[in-house]
C-alpha cells in the first residue's frame, strides 16, 4: 500500500525513480479507507532531503498513511524555500487540535548548545506535552532523542570525546518486543552526534527501558518509554547509502576536525563507495513502528487517543 503525501511534494518524484509506490492527496481521497495519519516535525536544515529519507522509509508497509509536517513558527529554517515551507509544512497551532495515530521529530544540528539556548526550545516543549495526549507513538530521532529525554525525565546529554560517526553494531536488550520482530541478533545502524546517554541514568529513572546498545561509543540506541508510546532513538536508521559520506567531505572541505566514517566504505577507502549494511534493519525497524505500536494500538475513531 502506498503513502498519501501532499500534492507535489518533491519526494513523490524522487521516490517514484526508485520504484517506491507513493500516492499524492487526490488520488487517496479516492479510496474508501482510514489511513493512518502521521505527523513529522522536520528539524533539520535540509528539508527536502530529510522528508525523502522518511518518505522512503515509511512506504515499506501494508498500511496507507498520511504524512503532515509541522512546523514551528520560532524556527525559521535557512535553507528550505519559503515557497516549499508555504506550500507543505503547517504551523503547530493549526495541528494541535487534531489527533495522530504516530509521530515522528528529527534531529537538529543543535547537540552542543544547552537545550535553554535553543531559539525554539520552549515551543518545542510546548509540542513535546501535546503530544502525549495526542499522539499514539512517537519517535524522537537523534537530537530529538536527548531533547526528549531531557524536557520529560532531566537525562542529561553527555559530551563525546570524538564525534560518533559510523556505523555501527547493535543488539537488542530484549528480543521478545514487537519492535524488534524479524531482527537479526546483531544489526547495523548509523551515528553522527558529539554526544551520548548515560545508561546508568536511563536505567535508574523510573518508567525509561533501554532496549537496544551500540557497540563501542555508539553506547545507548534506543529508549522506550510508557509501553512503546514514546521511542527515542540516538541513531539514524533512515539515512540514505550517501548521507555520510556528504557530511564528511562538508566537514574536511571546511578544514573541521573530522575523521573518516567508521565501518562505512568498502575497505575503509573513501574513494570506493559506501556499504550499505542498514537497510533491512531500518526497513524492520519503520514497519514495526507502524505495525505493532501505532495500528495495533490506535483506536478507529482516532478522537479516542488519549494519555
Amino acid at each position: 500500500m502506498p503513502l498519501n503525501l501532499p500534492d507535489r511534494l518533491p519526494a513523490i518524484e524522487l521516490l517514484k525513480r526508485e520504484n517506491i509506490f507513493v500516492m499524492d492527496t487526490t488520488r487517496a481521497h479516492n479510496q474508501d479507507i482510514r489511513p493512518l495519519k502521521i505527523a513529522i516535525l522536520n528539524l533539520m536544515p535540509i528539508k527536502i532531503t530529510t522528508e525523502t529519507d522518511f518518505v522512503r522509509i515509511l512506504s515499506n508497509t501494508p498500511l496507507q498513511i498520511e504524512i503532515e509536517f509541522m512546523k514551528i513558527k520560532s524556527h525559521t529554517s535557512k535553507n528550505a524555500p519559503i515557497e516549499h515551507m508555504r506550500a507543505f509544512y503547517h504551523d503547530f497551532e493549526d495541528m494541535m487540535h487534531n489527533k495522530y495515530d504516530g509521530f515522528i521529530i528529527t534531529g537538529a544540528p543543535l547537540e552542543q548548545m544547552e537545550y535553554e539556548e535553543v531559539s525554539y526550545w520552549k515551543d518545542l516543549q510546548a509540542v513535546m506535552d501535546w503530544a502525549h495526549s495526542n499522539v499514539t507513538s512517537t519517535l524522537y530521532i537523534c537530537w530529538a532523542a536527548f531533547a526528549g529525554l531531557y524536557h520529560f525525565y532531566g537525562i542529561q546529554k553527555r559530551p563525546t570525546k570524538d564525534k560518533v560517526f559510523g556505523v555501527f553494531r547493535h543488539h537488542p536488550m530484549d528480543a521478545s518486543l514487537p519492535i524488534f520482530r524479524g531482527f537479526d541478533d546483531e544489526f547495523f545502524v548509523p551515528h553522527s552526534r558529539h554526544i551520548t546517554l548515560p545508561r546508568e541514568e536511563i536505567e535508574a529513572t523510573e518508567g525509561l527501558k533501554i532496549i537496544s546498545m551500540g557497540e563501542g561509543e555508539a553506547g545507548v540506541h534506543i529508549v522506550m518509554a510508557r509501553n512503546g508510546r514514546d521511542f527515542f532513538i540516538t541513531g539514524h536508521s533512515e539515512y540514505a547509502p550517501l548521507t555520510l559520506d556528504a557530511e564528511y567531505r562538508r566537514d574536511l572541505a571546511k578544514n573541521l576536525p573530522i575523521k573518516m566514517p567508521k565501518n562505512y566504505y568498502k575497505d575503509d577507502d573513501p574513494d570506493k563507495s559506501p556499504l550499505v549494511t542498514w537497510r533491512s534493519t531500518a526497513n524492520l525497524l519503520f514497519t514495526n513502528w507502524l505495525n505493532y505500536y501505532v495500528y495495533q494500538e490506535t483506536p478507529y475513531n482516532i478522537e479516542e487517543i488519549h494519555d
